[in-house]
Parts: structure tokens; C-alpha cells; sequence
């Protein structure tokens, strides 16, 4: 089967390799269809690592994924092949206290598509899962749309760690398809007023387009100082989707005294500076969210009622053959990408 590898920082080529099979009566085996490109995989294409993972060449990267199940274990009773499914790129034991507690996105011995020393990445014609990772997808969602369901569980799972509440002060500071995500789930839980902030122009456009109260360049304006205007008691809950650490700055400025700011983005740096004291005097909150839990089937009934405008996100694709012109436009922001897609179903 091909599978596209990366070999060195900004190097993917495209290559052959031993079709996986079932291994246990669990299983299904995919047709990957879909992959998309996300923001953790451009760190590690430019930067080969996030934090402490760092990548052993060659790798595979991508988890965002959609497919068709072509073959299913003797112990799988959910799926059938045919079945087009979204994946949740988490495989987790099932067995660690975190697992028994429900939390598991912070399985002990998780092991993430993509991840370095993990799970192998998604830009492979065929990949073996267990069954739970598989969501079969209602008639109408399409494969790309498919794409969008794990980013959109994460903003979903954001927005519910965040607490949202009707008439919230919110801001969103970076709108790629995180931030559009916290925000299309920010204005169906609750209506609250939202700011969002980025530096691509195109990417604040569709923010307006899914309902953005106010959207701001602080490339071309001082956005703190403009919220502040607009509501000088401060707001309610940041959700932090850029990853910049600027942007924390920027959070704690804007928050009111008892607010809380949500770090959803993934900082190119193992540690970041920020002022204490003004989180102490004002008493302000932080939460982490690390991926999602719980939420992949919720998007996915999401996209299904339309709850999301996916032509704005879906933005560009390529085959796999041009994998490395997807990962490259992203990695640059060109040409107002939003998601890029790499389409594999010609892949043979």
C-alpha cells in the first residue's frame, strides 16, 4: 500500500509498505479516505517535535481521518464493511485508573495517531483500529465533513471545560479550525457574545460568517485595548486556540476578576512566561484541555443537523501525491487555508 513518510523537517515522500491485517477479533481494517491536515501535525513537519515528542525518521503523521471499513473482526458487532466511519484517533487501554474513571484522554497508556513513539500516523491507504475508534457516519456526512469531527470535538469539549453559560463575555483568540470550532460551539451552547482574534484576515471572515460578534487583526489594531472598550468590566472565559503565547498575555488582560481562560492550543515551547500576579490579584482560573472526551459522536450528530457551515472550513485538498504541498500550505498560512484535505481514495 502507499503511505506518504516523513524523512526530515518539510520532506514527505510517498512510499510503499506492507498492508496491515487484523490482529485481534476487535478490529476493523480501514480504507482511509480522508485525512486532514492539523496544526499538530505542521509542528511536527517543521519542527519535529511538540514538547518532549520528539520524531524518529521516518515517521507517518495524520489523525484526523475518515474511511471505509473493509474488513471486521469476529468480536465486532457495531460496524460491517461498507460502513463509512469517522475515527477517534485516541486508542486507549481501557484499563488504567484514568480509563475506569471516564477520563480517557488521559489514558496512561494512550497511544495517539501521529504521535511520536506512539500510534503510526493516518496518511496510509489502509489502517487497522479497534472497533470503539470507528463511528459509523449517518448518510449525510460526507467524508470530507468526516474530517472536521475530531477538531470539532475538541472545541465542543473546550466550550463544555469552559462553562459556558448564556450572556458570557467570551473572547477567541486565534480562528483556525480549533478557534472556529470553540466558536461554532461557543454559539450553540449558549448566547453569548464573542470576540475572536487572528492574524489571517481570511480565517476572520469566516469567523463572522459563523457568528463572531466582533472579530480583530492584532497585526493591524491593539485588539486588547478595543475589547476593553467594548466591555471595560472585562469578559467572562478566554479560549486560547492559537497557541502563541502572546496570546496568554493578551487573555489575562482581557479577563474579568474570577474569570477563567481555557489553553486549547499547543505552544511551540516546553514552558512560557506570563504574569502571576495578575492572575492572583484577580483571582483568575486556568484550564487545560488536552484533546476531547466523549464528544466525537455529538459533533458528528452536529454536522449531521448542519449545525456547522463545512464549505467555509474546507478550504483546499490534494491526492496524496501532493501531500506535501497540503502540509507546506498550511504550514505557511497561504492562500486563506483554513483545512486542508488529502484526499487518498485514488491513492492506488
Amino acid at each position: 500500500m502507499k503511505v506518504a513518510q516523513l524523512t526530515a523537517l518539510r520532506d514527505l515522500e510517498i512510499g510503499e509498505c506492507h498492508e496491515p491485517r487484523l490482529e485481534r477479533p476487535d478490529e476493523v481494517l480501514l480504507r482511509i479516505d480522508r485525512v486532514g491536515v492539523c496544526g499538530s501535525d505542521v509542528h511536527y513537519y517543521t519542527e519535529g517535535r511538540i514538547g518532549d515528542q520528539v520524531v524518529e525518521y521516518p515517521t507517518t503523521l495524520g489523525h484526523e481521518c475518515a474511511g471505509t471499513v473493509i474488513e471486521a473482526g469476529d468480536g465486532v458487532r457495531t460496524l460491517r464493511p461498507g460502513d463509512r466511519v469517522a475515527v477517534d484517533p485516541a486508542i486507549v487501554c481501557e484499563d488504567c485508573d484514568q480509563c475506569r474513571a471516564g477520563r480517557w484522554n488521559t489514558c496512561r497508556n494512550l497511544r495517539f495517531m501521529g504521535c511520536p513513539g506512539e500510534a503510526a500516523g493516518a496518511l496510509a491507504e489502509y489502517y487497522v483500529l479497534p472497533a470503539r475508534n470507528c463511528i459509523r457516519l449517518p448518510d449525510r456526512v460526507t467524508l470530507d465533513e468526516a474530517v472536521l469531527a475530531e477538531p470539532l470535538s475538541i472545541g465542543m469539549y473546550a466550550v463544555r471545560l469552559g462553562e459556558v453559560y448564556p450572556a458570557a463575555r467570551v473572547a477567541v483568540l486565534g480562528a483556525g479550525p480549533i478557534g472556529l470550532s470553540v466558536l461554532a460551539a461557543t454559539k450553540t451552547a449558549a448566547p453569548a457574545t464573542v470576540y475572536v482574534t487572528d492574524r489571517i484576515n481570511a480565517r476572520l471572515k469566516v469567523a463572522v460568517q459563523l457568528g463572531a460578534d466582533w472579530t480583530g487583526n492584532p497585526e493591524r489594531n491593539d485588539v486588547v485595548r478595543v475589547i476593553q472598550q467594548q466591555e471595560p468590566w472585562g469578559l467572562d472565559l478566554v479560549f486560547e486556540c492559537s497557541g502563541d503565547p502572546a496570546c496568554i498575555d493578551q487573555a489575562i488582560a482581557l479577563l474579568t476578576p474570577g474569570g477563567t481562560l481555557v489553553l486549547v492550543g499547543i505552544p511551540p515551547a516546553p514552558r512560557i512566561d506570563f504574569d502571576v500576579h495578575a492572575m492572583r490579584r484577580r483571582e483568575l482560573f486556568i484550564k487545560n484541555v488536552r484533546r476531547q472526551k466523549g464528544c466525537l459522536a455529538p459533533a458528528i450528530r452536529f454536522l449531521e443537523e448542519g449545525g456547522l457551515d463545512t464549505p467555509l472550513l474546507l478550504t483546499h485538498r490534494y491526492g496524496l501525491e501532493k501531500a506535501q504541498e497540503a502540509f507546506e500550505l498550511v504550514a505557511d498560512y497561504r492562500d486563506g487555508v483554513v483545512k486542508a484535505v488529502v484526499d487518498l481514495s485514488g491513492a492506488d
